[in-house]
């Protein structure tokens, strides 16, 4: 382990699942889904080159690989995790620079940090695509940054904050164009003449989508590019095409009836939003109060 680089989250997982020795309640403790669990042991298990879990029907048992790791870690990572989790000074005041994308910070981080703006804290925020806030963060442009894409870089320090289920959409009258016996039996050949509405130039979201129900990417017509989700669902209900959303997006749209589930996933694709500091530096007080508030809140989010 010595000469691996593991990442705070596979730990920090780890001894959820060593401590309570399920993996469900690991989830609920940690505020992500069980899948997304269970792919961070398996993860780890590769790093490491070992198993650290049998899984049975009462629960994840250790075996004597992960009682030893957990010896070695369990104090450093509860240390580490301090620094996301013990609640600041509620007093603290200050401004605090906030990067995500638009419609993450319209939907999901302005309702949940009005609370501490009517409390003292001046909050700035920059919209843009995760990449270019992830390099403004390494800039010292921003001081925390809600991502779509994993951090990588080894000068920010990431934490997963909560996964969304993505769904694929259109207008009922773009749906009805599909014939349903041949998506059925070929979804890839019955989806084909669906022009895309995508989030950007490479159709990163719709991709992702393609790639993880059909094993391949869509070569589909693009009809709108536009990086704003709220955006693509305007252009979907106007019948531009199909694109894939979160759910809890897409939901009230598809509770009115304006867009249909175009293709009915069995396992959807998932993706996780990440909260993004510098690495190396602990967070100001402000800027702690913003992590633990968008924690909190994350963990009563309807993802699915």
């Amino acid at each position: 382990m010595e000469r691996t680089r593991l990442d705070l989250d596979l730990l920090a997982t780890f001894a959820e699942v060593h401590r309570s020795g399920s993996m469900s309640a690991a989830a609920h403790r940690l505020g992500i889904s069980q899948p997304t669990v269970s792919e961070r042991i398996q993860q780890l298990e590769r790093q490491l080159g070992r198993a650290l879990f049998t899984r049975s029907r009462t629960g994840a048992v250790p075996t004597p690989d992960a009682d030893a790791l957990a010896a070695r870690v369990l104090g450093p990572v509860e240390a580490l995790r301090s620094v996301w989790s013990d609640p600041p000074s509620s007093g603290a005041t200050g401004t605090v620079r906030i990067g995500g994308a638009s419609d993450v910070v319209a939907a999901r981080l302005i309702p949940a940090l009005a609370p501490l703006a009517a409390d003292g804290l001046s909050l700035r925020f920059t919209v843009g695509l995760a990449q270019d806030l992830l390099e403004r963060l390494v800039a010292d442009d921003l001081d925390v940054v809600v991502s779509s894409i994993r951090p990588e870089s080894s000068r920010i320090e990431g934490r997963g904050l909560i996964d969304e289920e993505f769904v694929l959409v259109g207008a009922p009258s773009v749906a009805a164009s599909v014939d349903a016996e041949l998506l059925a039996r070929d979804p890839r050949a019955a989806l084909r003449h669906l022009p895309l509405v995508v989030y950007d130039e490479q159709r990163s979201i719709v991709r992702r989508y393609w790639r993880s129900q059909f094993d391949e990417r869509p070569d589909n017509r693009v009809s709108v590019v536009l990086p704003d989700l709220r955006g693509l669902l305007a252009a979907v209900v106007a019948g531009a095409g199909v694109t894939a959303l979160p759910r809890y997006l897409a939901e009230p749209a598809l509770a009115a009836g304006s867009v249909v589930l175009v293709h009915e996933a069995e396992v959807g694709p998932i993706n996780t939003l990440w909260l993004a500091v510098p690495a190396g530096r602990v967070p100001d007080e402000p800027t702690l109060r913003v992590m633990r508030r968008l924690r909190d809140q994350a963990a009563g989010w309807d993802a699915f």
